[in-house]
């Protein structure tokens, strides 16, 4: 398990640098309390305090030295507002000024340390740690728990295929039951055409090493109320016989992306110990092209009962969600939300940053929106409009996979729909897990977009304290 507890200490009174935050408003009265030498350094500069804007200044010593950051506002600190200082100061401890507790910028502050390294040579200098001191110790766990979440999204997201197949998916979750004494039941190969036949037919035509399953973690006490997490796991999608081109076929390792996040989340309720009966469903899979492969006209059967005309084998990932949220539902959960890297629609409409959420829910939708604009983890819900059912019908089966050219988003959160139960209260995620270009804190490659949204959330339902 990643470990980033070094990263951000409680203060103690130990030597460290100052850290001076400085957002525009406050710039002028800043520079008119500083010593000379230090406003004629700024100056010399040119340092306005944009956000993330810093420059190192002269300290009080002869050899002391302390840093400036432009941040958006000093008195509330976005979880991302000092991420940019670890990334470019020296190794050390840092304090900051005056006010002394970061608040959720604890979290970026860490996260801009960490990176998945085990593809690349150890650098020749490697750079010391940058330890963050906080007054506000007491929720100082509960921000890291968040940031070591978000980092282990990232790493199964960047982590190559070969080395990120359905087993390793297994290999995780079991690592997660093991860890917190959960219960994990797996159903494999063959074993899953009686009753996940959907998730069978989609994965059959991998490699034995690459079999499909579908993934369970059972924890907590019976009498509390049910909570299932879902999350889609293709490992690689080639698109099947529907093949992807190349360009497209590049980023497909991401596709396990709302796998990684289902089982992040996992790992936050366990960790906190919130009172649920949690389930966790991952169906893993690998979209391979093989003599066995399930082809464009072939009916599937699936769990629910529901017969699914293949319109394009490329929409692989709702037929792996439909059998899980069928068993999910099985047990009447009291919430049901799943994470999928589903439709390139749903990033035409919102961008890379915004994960689109569909909810039959009103108070769901706008608590799990309201939660990220909170914790700086922002969503957007999009509609389940259900003038659009009839864009997926099918001739020959109940339903078809494939909702054309239109909102697509839209018709593959209606076709996940038809798998849910009945009274259960049901949150999609259709999420990018993945950063194109890097921002501070926030590099280039896997990311975590919703998870934290959807945690808070579920702490504010569940009474969680903190």
């Amino acid at each position: 398990m990643i470990d980033l507890s070094h990263l951000v200490q409680p203060d103690i009174g130990q030597p460290a640098r100052t850290l001076h935050l400085v957002d525009k408003p406050g710039l002028d009265a800043w520079l008119t309390s500083a010593a000379p030498r230090v406003r004629n350094h700024l100056a010399a500069m040119r340092f306005t305090a944009r956000p993330h804007e810093l420059v190192v200044v002269p300290g009080d010593g002869a050899d002391d030295w302390a840093a400036v950051l432009g941040v958006s506002d000093s008195t509330n600190l976005r979880p991302w507002c000092l991420a940019k200082a670890p990334e470019v100061l020296a190794g050390g401890s840092y304090r900051i000024a005056v006010e002394g507790k970061p608040g959720d910028a604890a979290i970026g502050w860490a996260l801009a340390q960490h990176r998945l390294t085990g593809y690349k040579k150890p650098e020749d200098n490697p750079q010391g740690p940058r330890v963050l001191l906080t007054s506000d110790p007491a929720r100082l766990p509960d921000r890291i728990a968040e940031a070591e979440a978000t980092a282990w999204v990232r790493d199964m997201v960047n982590t190559p295929a070969e080395d990120m197949g359905p087993a390793d998916l297994e290999a995780a979750a079991e690592a997660l039951a093991k860890r917190y004494g959960a219960v994990l039941d797996v159903t494999r190969g063959d074993t899953l055409a009686m009753g996940y036949p959907m998730i069978h037919a989609v994965g059959r035509a991998a490699a034995r090493s690459h079999a499909p399953r579908l993934i369970e973690l059972h924890w907590g006490r019976e009498e509390h109320p049910r909570l299932a997490i879902v999350g889609k796991g293709v490992c690689f999608d080639s698109g099947g016989l529907d093949i992807k081109p190349a360009s497209g076929m590049l980023l497909m390792k991401k596709d396990m992306g709302g796998a990684a996040h289902a089982l992040a989340l996992a790992q936050l309720i366990m960790r906190s110990g919130l009172p649920v009966r949690l389930h966790m469903l991952v169906g893993a899979v690998e979209n391979a092209i093989s003599s066995n492969a399930f082809r464009p006209g072939d009916v599937l059967k699936s769990r629910k009962g529901i017969q699914v005309e293949i319109g394009n084998t490329d929409a692989e990932g709702r037929l792996v969600l439909g059998d899980c949220l069928a068993k999910a539902s099985e047990t009447a959960p009291d919430l049901m939300i799943d994470f999928a890297t589903l439709t390139g629609a749903a990033r035409v409409a919102l961008g890379p940053d915004l994960p689109a959420v569909f909810a039959n829910s009103d108070p769901l939708a706008d608590g799990l929106v309201a939660s990220g604009t909170l914790t700086g983890d922002p969503c957007w819900r999009l509609p389940l409009w259900a003038g659009y059912e009839d864009m997926y019908a099918s001739d020959i089966a109940d339903i078809g996979n494939s909702g054309g050219a239109f909102a697509g988003a839209v018709t593959a959160a209606l076709f996940l729909q038809r798998f849910v139960g009945d009274g259960v209260p049901w949150a999609h995620f259709d999420t990018f897990a993945w950063r194109p270009t890097p921002r501070p804190g926030q590099p280039k490659g896997g990311e975590a977009l919703g998870l934290r949204a959807s945690w808070h959330y579920l702490r504010g339902r569940y009474g969680a304290s903190g």
